[in-house]
């Protein structure tokens, strides 16, 4: 029996990175996956390719930043399949760049209003299915939370995620006796759009070959390459199985050991 067998798993923020490969673990693992990303054209797109029959796969256009259409994805999920398993959020903003001297406040209200509030708002539209039947909650945080990188700036998006990652341990406490478990992965440098766009942007601002770049983020972790977009969406299902039907408010870090604690 594959890992998801049976299970329905709802997946924000399915993009053309991490969200799409966590669908794809999920369909791969014998699941149900529900989609939710604002732009219908790629959900479409990636469920198609995922699930040519449309057997295991359903999706609805979603902003999680508005609580109404979260609980519309959560509706579709118990209404196409019965009920809801697991959800792991992987949606995020995470393009906006900069620290405390340049911050733009209002910017990092937005930030925190996606980021924090609106992987909560997400969650709690799914709590009436997952508690029928208990199930897991994932949360995507990120390695920045706990140490920043030197090589850019993020600290409004390690900000709301560490703040994410500290609701975890709240949740945990108050979901374990409706045996929801809640648990996050912490993703380093993963091998994905996202740094195939920062190893390309400094490979030319520098003159340098691509591989160059590459290789300098890579002999920063104790095993020899970096994590890919697949090996975080790996965890992710793993937390999301029965196979972790013990673990709650934990934190992993996928990053091939380059921060160890």
């Amino acid at each position: 029996m594959s890992l998801l067998t049976g299970k329905t798993v709802v997946v924000s923020g399915v993009g053309a990175g991490l969200g799409r490969q966590v669908a794809a673990a999920v369909v791969r693992d014998g699941g149900n996956a529900v989609l939710g990303a604002r732009t219908e054209a790629h959900l479409a797109k990636t469920a198609g390719e995922l699930d040519p029959d449309g057997e295991r796969t359903a999706y609805r256009a979603t902003d999680i930043t508005d609580e109404e259409e979260c609980r519309a994805l959560a509706a579709l999920a118990a209404e196409r399949f019965g009920g809801i398993d697991a959800v792991v959020h992987v949606a995020a903003w995470d393009s906006y760049f900069g620290g405390i001297e340049d911050a733009d406040f209002e910017t990092w209200a937005r930030v925190v209003d996606v980021n924090l509030l609106g992987t909560l708002r997400m969650t709690r539209a799914c709590l009436p299915a997952l508690k029928e039947r208990g199930g897991s909650v994932v949360f995507i945080g990120t390695q920045s939370a706990v140490a920043a990188p030197s090589q850019v700036r993020q600290a409004a998006y390690a900000a709301s995620k560490g703040a994410l990652t500290s609701a975890m341990y709240s949740l945990a406490r108050e979901l374990g006796p409706h045996r929801i478990r809640v648990n996050t992965v912490l993703p380093g440098w993963m091998w994905g759009p996202p740094v195939e766009a920062y190893v390309r942007f400094t490979a030319h601002g520098e003159g340098v070959p691509e591989e160059e770049v590459r290789r300098r983020l890579a002999e920063r972790m104790a095993l020899p390459e970096l994590a890919t977009d697949g090996d975080v969406a790996d965890a992710a299902v793993f937390l999301a199985s029965d196979r972790a039907r013990a673990i709650t408010g934990q934190s992993l870090l996928v990053n091939a050991g380059e921060l160890m604690r």
